[in-house]
């Protein structure tokens, strides 16, 4: 029994099970789609709303580090997804990759894992895209309801000449440093986060349509916030106020994780977030028309493209406005309207580019969730109902519509940190897995063809595992036991229904 439960399936199953028509997607993505793909989904809540929030909560300026470190953490990650990607290019990302090195057991957890990762990611980023579209709105004088803006349950405040906030600890004590009285100002709770949850929908709906039309909308998008971002970049330059990088790493509070060098992991754990795009370019390899030659090139050319941009953007804004009046839903626009009115014009631009930003990271990370229930309901352990196949549309239209209905649900009702540090857990623990897991492979099957290898291994899996693993541990606790929770609910789903419907242990 025990050892059934780290059965492995051999490459050429994945392969056949990839080629049986009646399980097949259309392969219509480039080497180009792939590789916006990734831009698409690396680039947006981390540069327009996480980048903000965990430099006022966590790091200061000292953020431009904690990409630093997130970004190697995910090179060395990157670099054996590459190699897998390449030698397995079929549906499940590190679901996948588990279940032909690790066995079913370990699939299972990282499957459920991705679950984790990818549901959680596009709630989170719908909330940053929010945010923007209210701000966007606002400055053509449409205002929409606040009581509809945020997280059920959350407390706002209004200020003058700033307009509703929500309330913090931080927030509460500077309202008394102004000298202004709380009591006197206007309150209200939230109910819904209505914007959130319409482009959840909208979205799910573009995806049960096609991956073609969803790949050529992911493109326009990308050009959109790449160029503009440079754009932000190029001017900021002249705005940044030395002053607001002193001191550039802000003195620890006393807590592990508030500034200081703890700070500064903390950050890369939360942040971690923003840079799982490559993850799920690896989930549409099955979609894709050269998979061993094209998924290298599109996720390790996304997370160098994207890794680069977010450090510099990280500077400039840290360097315009003082961290502390970041934590915001929209950091960027905030950055845009220190620079003064001569840069007005910048304003509904920025916006414009972070809308179109999210929808892209939204759209991603709904593509790379029902193709994860795809693999994981082909093999048993999960319903049939998950691997059926549009007979038109070629997409996992039913697991495609439940992702979106769930996510829709967890975008109105739960705030964008307790969002955000779940899915950089889950992101970090599936790292951890599959930069084990080629060095398992290396030493099990050196046989195999791998059209792309991961350089000095065992130096660089165990590097990545390494610092991704360093990463988790520097998470609050409350995000460690909402993950053993979520773990805990797997574990009952696969040992009352997984294990007895495994198609492996059928054939065993």
């Amino acid at each position: 029994m025990a050892s059934k439960l780290f059965s492995t399936k051999s490459i050429k199953q994945l392969l056949d099970e990839a080629s049986d028509p009646k399980h097949s997607f259309r392969r219509a993505l480039s080497v180009t789609n792939l590789t916006t793909l990734g831009i698409g989904a690396i680039i947006g809540a981390g540069i327009f709303v996480l980048t903000g929030q965990a430099a006022a909560q966590y790091a200061g300026p000292g953020i431009v580090f904690s990409f630093i470190i997130s970004g190697l953490a995910c090179a060395f990650a990157g670099l054996c997804y590459a190699e897998f990607a390449s030698m397995i290019p079929i549906a499940g990302s590190a679901y996948t990759y588990s279940y032909a090195t690790l066995g079913e057991f370990f699939a299972w957890i990282i499957g459920w894992d991705l679950i984790l990762e990818y549901l959680f990611a596009a709630s989170t980023v719908s909330v940053g895209w929010s945010g923007y579209i209210v701000s966007f709105l606002k400055d053509f004088g449409l205002s929409f309801p606040v009581e509809y803006t945020a997280a059920a349950g959350t407390k706002l405040i209004q200020l003058p000449a700033e307009g509703w906030k929500v309330i913090t600890n931080e927030l509460i004590e500077n309202i008394k440093t102004s000298g202004l009285s709380i009591d006197t100002l206007p309150h209200t709770t939230a109910i819904l986060n209505i914007p959130a949850m319409f482009i959840v929908a909208l979205l799910t709906s573009l995806l049960v349509i096609g991956i073609r039309e969803s790949a050529t909308f992911n493109n326009c998008m990308v050009i959109i916030k790449v160029c503009v971002i440079i754009l932000f970049i190029i001017l900021g330059i002249a705005f940044i106020q030395s002053d607001n990088w002193s001191p550039f790493i802000p003195k620890n509070t006393g807590k592990w994780g508030e500034f200081g060098i703890s700070g500064i992991l903390r950050a890369a754990g939360v942040i971690f977030f923003a840079s799982i795009g490559f993850d799920a370019v690896s989930t549409a390899a099955q979609e894709a028309k050269n998979p061993q030659r094209d998924m290298p090139i599109g996720i390790m050319g996304s997370l160098s493209v994207s890794t680069v941009l977010y450090i510099l953007v990280a500077i400039v804004l840290t360097g315009i406005v003082s961290y502390t009046d970041l934590n915001v839903a929209d950091p960027m626009a905030v950055g845009v309207n220190a620079m003064g009115d001569s840069m007005f014009w910048l304003r509904p631009v920025i916006k414009i580019a972070a809308i179109a930003g999210l929808s892209s990271v939204i759209l991603v990370m709904l593509l790379g969730q029902p193709r994860v229930f795809f693999s994981m309901s082909k093999d048993g352990l999960l319903p049939p109902v998950f691997s059926k196949v549009h007979p038109r549309f070629k997409t996992p239209y039913i697991s495609t519509i439940l992702t979106g209905a769930v996510a829709v649900v967890l975008a109105g009702i739960l705030p964008i940190n307790i969002l955000g540090e779940l899915v950089s857990i889950g992101t970090l623990l599936a790292f951890v897995i599959v930069c084990i897991s080629v060095v398992v492979l290396r030493k099990t099957r050196p046989d195999l063809q791998r059209p792309f290898k991961t350089p000095f291994v065992p130096v660089i899996p165990i590097l990545g595992a390494l610092i991704c693993f360093i990463q988790m541990v520097a998470l609050p606790l409350d995000t460690w036991l909402r993950l053993i929770i979520w773990m805990a609910v797997g574990f009952c789903i696969y040992f009352l229904y997984g294990i007895r419907h495994s198609k492996l242990r059928k054939l065993q």
